[in-house]
């Protein structure tokens, strides 16, 4: 027993100095340099932080008590983390529009709308509107925001049912007229059938619904369109000159599936699915988490319509704006549209006051931040 007591002792022994031995210490020395490293990149440096005592003797340090600020993600929103694309034509144009021509451009981080705007969200924003006894504010512990208190005319924000109907010859859009707006089997459809200035009507709206009911000291930016290159920068996922969202050259996966609800064949409208819209959680989404950026419906843009905008537009940020421009970008393509309208870089318009049966839209939001801190993979809200 003597003799079993010693060897167990020692291959006890044998065995800690064993586990001893392999201590990772490879990971413990990189995280130290990680560590002395980052206050290089300016992440732990204090400088410019304001001090009371500092301030008392003669220095300028800044205002004191002043707290940090971090911009929440509003929810069913995704970051996307600024970078340098190629913007314009992928492919060949067949349309010969000659108005995508390639430049290098460079975007900041902004946030953006992971689905189009449904139904039912549209619904809220005319609910808000239109009953006198629900307030906009539903927060009245909420600091006064700097935002007046928007005023709209309902009767010039409801969709126009009627185009389900009106825009297509001899087609019979009649049930769709009826009920895809107002029955609850489409709430999860992306509204259609709304202009350019109803799409703006409802940013506005969002923006004061958020900053009169959230309980920040600072408004957070405005909800808007996508600028044309926020929307191509986004639609591309991450892929350099990608054809479509998920990168492409062909309209169907590995399995043949086709990847988005258009229109593949003449007379063919049901492969992917869908004869009309589909909901808009749909599809797989492309590398920025964004469903829908090509198909199901065309998307409204900030921008207004000129061919040649890329030529006499800056390379950090472009936007062309024209007030006398009635014409406004439409990306993305549609449920009725074949493939050539699905590609990233395929542009059109319509007129700023016209909806369309195939047109809807999403929203857009400039991220205030350190310029590269975003991490768009964590997608994660802050509780307020």
């Amino acid at each position: 027993m003597a003799k079993f007591g010693q060897k167990f002792d020692d291959a006890l022994k044998k065995s800690f100095m064993y586990t001893k031995m392999r201590i990772p210490f490879t990971p413990i020395v990189l995280g130290l340099v990680v560590i002395l490293l980052l206050p290089g990149c300016g992440l732990f440096k204090k400088k410019g932080m304001a001090s009371d005592k500092s301030n008392r003797k003669g220095e300028v340090t800044g205002a004191i008590d002043r707290k940090p600020w971090v911009q929440n993600l509003p929810i069913d929103m995704v970051p996307i983390q600024g970078g340098t694309f190629w913007m314009g034509q992928s492919d060949e144009d067949i349309a010969f529009t000659n108005s995508s021509d390639n430049k290098q451009i460079t975007i900041s981080e902004f946030y953006m709308d992971k689905y189009e705007v449904s139904n039912n969200k549209y619904r809220q924003f005319l609910q808000a509107v239109e009953d006198p006894t629900k307030s906009l504010i539903t927060n009245t512990n909420a600091p006064e925001t700097a935002m007046p208190a928007p005023k709209f005319e309902i009767a010039k924000l409801k969709p126009d049912s009627t185009l389900w109907k009106k825009s297509y010859a001899y087609h019979y859009g009649d049930p769709l007229m009826d009920f895809y707006f107002d029955h609850p089997a489409f709430d999860n459809y992306p509204v259609v059938g709304v202009s350019y200035d109803q799409a703006m009507k409802y940013c506005e709206w969002r923006t004061y619904h958020m900053r009169a009911n959230d309980e920040e000291e600072f408004d957070m930016p405005d909800f808007r369109l996508p600028t044309e290159a926020e929307w191509e920068y986004a639609a591309k996922g991450g892929i350099q000159q990608a054809k479509y969202p998920w990168g492409g050259p062909y309209v169907k996966n590995s399995r043949g599936c086709l990847q988005a609800n258009f229109k593949p064949g003449r007379g063919n409208y049901t492969d992917d699915g869908f004869a009309y819209s589909a909901p808009v959680d749909v599809f797989e989404p492309n590398g920025f988490g964004l469903y829908n950026m090509s198909g199901n419906v065309a998307e409204w843009v900030l921008d207004a319509y000129k061919s040649s905008a890329y030529a006499s537009t800056w390379d950090l940020n472009p936007i062309y704006l024209d007030k006398n421009e009635k014409r406004k970008v439409v990306r993305g393509g549609s449920w009725k549209d074949i493939s050539h309208y699905l590609e990233t870089s395929t542009r059109t318009y319509e007129y700023q006051d016209q909806g369309q049966a195939h047109i809807g839209f999403r929203t857009a939001m400039a991220f205030i931040g350190r310029s590269k801190a975003m991490d768009a993979k964590l997608n994660k809200r802050i509780r307020r």
